[in-house]
């Protein structure tokens, strides 16, 4: 039997004190838990951190990289939805996500996605219906339904919606939500129809409304969307209610931080110790019956050691007994990757991004981004046509965006934008959620054009123009994930982050913001491959207000 013993404090969250204890490992396992008798090092023993909801995707990552890079920072497991590379690859690309994920140490939870296509709305590189969701769900390494995101075919009851809830019941598996701005009798028949989970409350009233009928509410704070300051003060009304979770984390991100972070600022802000571990680490294990270990007895030896409960600067991480990641470094050796992807499209003319106006001047609806929010704001601006085309107008901070279907020949849907601040060149991306097509956004035609081409070429990743040349990070994987270390990627994606600033963008993450402006179920007003979409009322928008 080899043991491993481990003194120091011992942090007992559901009894809210902390001791001087040894902690004595076993076979991957917690042998004991014993009070000490002598004095312990200056060090606190916990469970480890859990990101409640997280598309590893989103770090540009194959599971196996995220998971060497989230044990430096304490995180010993994810709930994860592979919606991302499903839209793109199907069941083989959660197939690709297990299998990865299981190579190395770590409690990855995926779950079956309730959503692909996400809409009829978008051009998506597959589907999976109720029979598949069906058959994912009854996979112990499948540990729920991914969010629901239909919300509307909830409330309407829609047979297919209703089936994939039904197969999650069944097989007595938890149901994921999302339903941003959802309040009332509407919330409450959503949450009424199984869903127990939601991550898209922006406001702490909605929060609140949705907490009264039950359901528990994730704490969001991603790299681009950050809900933490409006939802915190739950986690003293709401302690047992409440999780942390990122959702989505660019890789540079996640190098300096993770759930880790979370805990640091909520101390900071006053909040109390347990409560804070509650959302962090206890909560999320409990709620989708994690094979993961909640320092107790006989549970599987996964948790962390940390300097103090001030600074949280965590020393150790264990899994299953096994030595992760040490003093900021990880103990995780990287695994052979052999990607898979779905791309089938040509490249694009100039001549593809125009858009035709017979009048000289055009006032037109277009897409506000919003900084660090998903949901966007729907505002009019008035645009000169130059030979018969509507372009950029850099003075207005009104610029093209376009989205470009990957999976087939077709036309190119092209809009207007704010927020963005380029003032030359162009950006682009294949991580377009949710059908990951081809979004770029530029000052004239022919950078946007450029953009998009360089990602045809490489079949997926993201890339900058300017005058001075161009810049594309390939990522192989679906297009949305990278086949190299994940500190070398990180690396890559923060000059890339530099390299789009230095067009002009102001917003913090302007590659996860643009990802954002194809996601057709966050409200207002966004672009798919078929155009220009009303996500209130779920209906296409012709770009050009009426002649009055």
């Amino acid at each position: 039997m080899n043991q491993l013993q481990l003194a120091g404090h011992v942090v007992d969250i559901p009894g809210r004190r902390t001791y001087p204890a040894v902690v004595t490992l076993a076979n991957g396992r917690i042998q004991s838990i014993e009070p000490a008798a002598t004095a312990v090092p200056d060090r606190y023993i916990l469970p480890g951190f859990i990101d409640a909801h997280v598309h590893v995707e989103s770090a540009m990552l194959v599971p196996s990289e995220f998971a060497r890079m989230a044990v430096v920072h304490g995180t010993t497991g994810t709930v994860s939805d592979p919606h991302e590379i499903a839209n793109v690859c199907g069941v083989e690309g959660v197939e690709f996500m297990l299998s990865n994920g299981a190579k190395v140490p770590f409690k990855f939870c995926f779950g079956a996605p309730s959503c692909v296509p996400a809409t009829i709305f978008e051009t998506a590189g597959d589907s999976i219906n109720a029979q598949a969701v069906d058959q994912l769900l009854q996979r112990p390494d499948i540990y729920y339904l991914s969010e629901m995101m239909n919300y509307p075919g909830v409330l309407h009851e829609d047979a297919g919606v209703m089936a994939k809830i039904a197969a999650a019941k069944r097989y007595g598996k938890p149901v994921d939500g999302h339903a941003p701005g959802l309040r009332g009798d509407d919330a409450a028949r959503y949450i009424a129809a199984g869903i127990s989970t939601d991550h898209e409350c922006f406001t702490l009233e909605e929060a609140l409304d949705k907490l009264q009928h039950g359901m528990h509410i994730l704490i969001r704070e991603g790299s681009a969307a950050r809900n933490f300051e409006a939802l915190a003060p739950l986690l003293d009304s709401h302690p047992q209610m409440v999780m942390f979770c990122s959702d989505d984390k660019h890789p540079d991100n996640l190098e300096e931080g993770h759930i880790n972070v979370l805990v640091k600022r909520a101390l900071a802000k006053g909040y109390d110790l347990y409560n804070i571990l509650l959302a962090a680490c206890i909560n999320p294990v409990q709620h989708y019956r994690m094979p993961v270990g909640l320092l107790r007895v006989n549970d599987p030896a996964d948790l962390i050691v940390v300097d103090d409960l001030q600074h949280f600067n965590v020393l150790e991480t264990y899994i299953n007994g096994t030595l992760v990641a040490k003093n900021g470094e990880t103990l995780i050796p990287s695994v052979p990757i052999t990607p898979i992807n779905r791309f089938s499209c040509s490249p694009k003319t100039v001549a593809d991004f125009r858009i035709a106006a017979d009048e000289p001047t055009v006032r037109v609806k277009v897409i506000e981004a919003l900084q660090g929010q998903l949901i966007t704001n729907r505002i009019s601006a008035i645009l000169c046509s130059h030979g018969g085309n509507l372009v950029s107008d850099i003075s207005q901070d009104v610029l093209k965006v376009a989205v470009v279907n990957r999976y087939n020949e077709a036309p190119v849907a092209c809009g207007f934008i704010h927020h963005f601040g380029l003032k030359k060149g162009a950006i682009a991306s294949t991580v377009a959620h949710d059908s990951h097509n081809i979004i770029a956004v530029g000052a004239d035609d022919e950078s946007i054009c450029k953009a998009v081409n360089n990602l045809v070429e490489c079949k997926g990743g993201i890339s900058v123009v300017s005058p001075d040349g161009n810049e594309v990070m390939p990522l192989p994987v679906a297009g949305l994930m990278s086949a190299e270390d994940g500190y070398l990627t990180a690396h890559k994606y923060g000059l890339m982050d530099k390299a789009a600033k230095a067009l002009g963008c102001r917003l913090d993450a302007p590659f996860m913001t643009l990802s954002f402006m194809a996601l057709l179920v966050i409200p207002h007003l966004k672009l798919s491959d078929k155009g220009l979409f009303n996500g209130d009322e779920f209906v296409f928008e012709e770009l050009a207000f009426p002649e009055e």
